[in-house]
């Protein structure tokens, strides 16, 4: 095989979630093409961007749901393809590829502080914000209005069954916020003493509607029961073009060991299923705002991202493949 056994790697630690949350993968998803360009060892252009497309269908194939991680292929290989078709050279093709995925990663983090600066100021001195999962677009938001001197308070719910909520937590009481740490079970309980929501997407379709981390979709209906706000924090690459053709997201299910540990379930009756689901849709009536880098926009106007970011005129082939 041609890839890189760095590149097969990354994918090995996003498969397995050691690599995890939207914006991280797809910025590890980008360095890997760089890092496939940068150590290949190809003689022809033809045979470097042959590896270019097994590296990026190794990747693609890894999280099913988390949009940024193809549309950051997509960001990388387009540039790469247009290269190629108009003949460029082994080096040439070797410096765009490179230079498109350090481009798609310094967009990535400035987009984090740019959601971080508007979300921020819809943030009251005082507030109770709960947040699920671990979503560094929600965190950047929090750790902003901390930054200005507003007084916040931040529930955390645990995130089971891999327990992201812990990392959320932790990295939250290291900036000096406080933190109040619950089960995914209590959000509702502790609703009343909620002021906002803040939470992360992995993707968001043309209608506005968010797929994030399993149990979002129930934090959002007891938030709107409550009147309370749902801010969603999301860089405009986790926006799903495909589903502006009507193409349907996929939910992932995984392993049922990581619900219950594989001895246990080894003695289990074998008539119970274990089902474990990674996301869950949130409708958009759920939302009440989307932060992206761009500003501040309702549910509604996710079309509009789309259209801005790729245009009405989507092919039904991938960069990388034929």
């Amino acid at each position: 095989m041609s890839v890189s056994k760095e590149v097969l790697e990354i994918a090995e630690k996003i498969r397995n979630m050691e690599i995890r949350g939207a914006g991280k993968i797809a910025r590890f998803a980008a360095y890997a093409l760089q890092v496939q360009a940068e150590n290949s060892k190809a003689q022809t252009v033809d045979e470097l961007w042959r590896e270019m497309k097994e590296a990026a269908e190794i990747l693609y194939e890894t999280r099913p749901t988390a949009v940024s991680l193809p549309n950051a292929l997509r960001y990388v290989m387009h540039r790469g393809k247009m290269a190629y078709a108009s003949g460029a050279d082994l080096e040439q093709l070797r410096f765009i590829v490179i230079n498109a995925a350090k481009e798609f990663i310094y967009n990535s983090e400035k987009a984090l502080e740019r959601i971080g600066e508007i979300g921020a100021k819809r943030i009251e001195d005082g507030d109770t914000i709960m947040t699920h999962c671990h979503s560094k677009a929600a965190i950047s938001v929090m750790k902003k209005a901390w930054d200005m001197g507003k007084d916040i308070k931040v529930i955390v719910t645990e995130t089971r069954p891999k327990w992201q909520g812990k990392l959320t937590a932790k990295e939250l009481a290291s900036y000096g916020i406080p933190v109040i740490y619950v089960v995914d079970s209590a959000a509702r309980h502790y609703m009343k003493m909620t002021d906002k929501v803040v939470m992360g997407a992995d993707s968001i379709t043309v209608n506005g509607a968010v797929i994030n981390k399993i149990g979002t979709a129930l934090i959002a209906l007891t938030a709107k029961e409550h009147r309370i706000w749902t801010m969603i924090a999301a860089e405009t690459y986790k926006f799903h073009p495909e589903t502006m053709l009507g193409q349907l997201v996929e939910i992932e299910m995984r392993d049922p060991t990581e619900v219950i540990p594989e001895e246990e379930l080894k003695t289990w009756p074998k008539n119970i299923e274990v089902w474990n689901p990674a996301f869950d849709v949130t409708p958009p009536e759920y939302v009440d705002v989307i932060i992206t880098e761009r500003g501040i926009i309702p549910p509604s106007a996710a079309i509009d991202i789309l259209k801005e970011e790729f245009g009405w005129a989507l092919k039904y082939t991938e960069p990388w493949e034929d």
